[in-house]
């Protein structure tokens, strides 16, 4: 990997992607006074406490739940829920991951989800790198970017947040 780093989401584009992901979010949820916010640990669930704020900023509830995989081998780890998976038991939930790639964690983590019935699976990413092995695509995308497989994008997520390709 190169240590070259191109900065492609400074502190102020990151913010007015999450401010749109939540309004958008709000605007197709708009018939339901609670969704539940799943955050794929540790990034997936910093986006996702953002984007719970956005909603309750705009008047909507928003349960914020934390999924833990291994993101290196999600076939064979468990998938680890901060509630009960029966709690989503016919909920809107939206799941939250920073970066789509192949789509191996975003799909396991659906996967785990739908194992109840559920309202609605919406499916929000900050970056969307369209190397695609699974079938499985982000409804909400913060930013599309074609990347090589060899290419490296790192979100920083923290007092100044920004997205980097490498």
């Amino acid at each position: 990997m190169s240590a070259l780093r191109t900065l492609i989401l400074d502190h102020d584009r990151v913010q007015r992607k999450l401010r749109r992901i939540g309004i958008q979010l709000c605007e197709e949820n708009w018939s339901e006074q609670r969704i539940a916010v799943v955050g794929i640990a540790p990034r997936g669930l910093k986006l996702a406490e953002r984007l719970a704020k956005q909603v309750k900023e705009h008047g909507m509830e928003a349960d914020l739940i934390e999924l833990r995989l291994d993101k290196n081998d999600p076939h064979t780890g468990p998938v680890k829920l901060s509630t009960e998976l029966d709690a989503l038991r016919g909920r809107t939930v939206v799941l939250v991951d920073d970066v789509l790639m192949s789509g191996r964690t975003l799909m396991h983590a659906a996967a785990h989800l739908v194992q109840v019935p559920l309202q609605k699976l919406t499916t929000v990413v900050l970056v969307d790198r369209r190397h695609r092995t699974y079938p499985i695509r982000a409804d909400i995308v913060g930013l599309t970017l074609s990347t090589t497989v060899q290419e490296h994008i790192s979100v920083e997520l923290g007092r100044k947040d920004a997205v980097y390709l490498s």
